[in-house]
């Protein structure tokens, strides 16, 4: 039972990374099927994806095609109770949808002044005064959801959501440009740059192909805020402590060196996202344990 997902660009596609922690976040199997942006790569793809133009777009186990994020969460959620995508309690379950439906229609000030770039962080980008509006629109309904909900945690209804997914670009945005946004904001934005399934996103992202020159911008530049990685590093050759790579079972051909030991993987692929991020694959650390 394992879904197929066509994604954009990793490091750049927000709504592609909505798709995708949908499933990710909640256990859901997935398949994903990758096209370049800007190029014919995604439009030829979705050929076979009728009637979708964009992405993401799902297809089911028994092949029913969902194009749109806010159907995608609503198909899975029907599909998947036992996952919770939305929250148990009627109440928070009513304002999740209330949240994820402004994010997925609103918000274009600051979706067109900042669009997202997992790649880099921004000391200063000078928001204009239509994206400081955005900016504390978001925090009014964040407030608000927290106060009717009774959420105590990290996340805005309860337990992670449909509704912190939907957040999650934004929370990037935030991260990426140095976005003036108070404490609470702040300490929601540092829990989605903490999170196993946005972790292990951002690491393909961040080798999931050449930059795109449409994401360039000028500003001054900082670490990324998030957790700092592992040193991991790439190295020459096929020695490493396993035989077999930690993701499929193949034979070794690309190795990494972290602390002094080297980990093998079947494809430059596999080694790099684990580079980039080596604690956000639960396979990867069962190797290093």
């Amino acid at each position: 039972m394992t879904y197929d997902l066509v994604i954009g660009d990793r490091g750049y596609s927000s709504w592609s990374l909505r798709g995708w922690l949908l499933l990710d976040a909640f256990g859901i199997p997935v398949r994903t099927i990758s096209a370049r942006l800007y190029t014919d790569e995604l439009p030829n793809l979705l050929k076979d994806f009728y009637p979708a133009r964009t992405a993401p777009t799902l297809r089911t186990p028994d092949g029913v095609v969902v194009p749109e994020s806010l159907a995608i969460a609503e198909e899975l959620a029907s599909r998947h109770p036992e996952a919770w995508i939305w929250p148990t309690d009627p109440k928070a379950r009513a304002i999740a949808r209330v949240l994820a439906a402004e994010m997925h229609a609103g918000f274009g000030a600051l979706r067109s002044y900042c669009p997202m770039n997992l790649r880099v962080s921004y000391t200063d980008c000078s928001p204009p005064p239509e994206v400081l509006a955005d900016l504390d629109r978001l925090q009014v309904i964040w407030d608000w959801a927290r106060a009717q909900t009774g959420a105590e945690g990290d996340w805005l209804c309860g337990a992670y959501s449909a509704a912190d997914v939907f957040f999650a670009p934004v929370a990037a945005r935030i991260a990426g440009y140095n976005l003036p946004v108070g404490a609470a904001a702040q300490a929601y934005v540092a829990a989605h740059l903490a999170h196993p399934s946005f972790r292990r996103w951002r690491a393909m992202g961040l080798v999931d192909g050449a930059d795109q020159e449409f994401y360039r911008r000028d500003y001054p530049q900082r670490p990324w805020p998030g957790p700092a990685p592992l040193p991991a590093r790439a190295v020459d050759g096929s020695a490493a402590e396993n035989t077999a790579c930690p993701y499929s079972g193949k034979p070794v051909t690309h190795v990494l060196e972290l602390a002094g030991r080297r980990f093998g993987f079947c494809n430059a692929f596999c080694r790099d996202k684990t580079v980039a991020d080596p604690e956000a694959w639960p396979k990867f650390r069962a190797l290093l344990a």
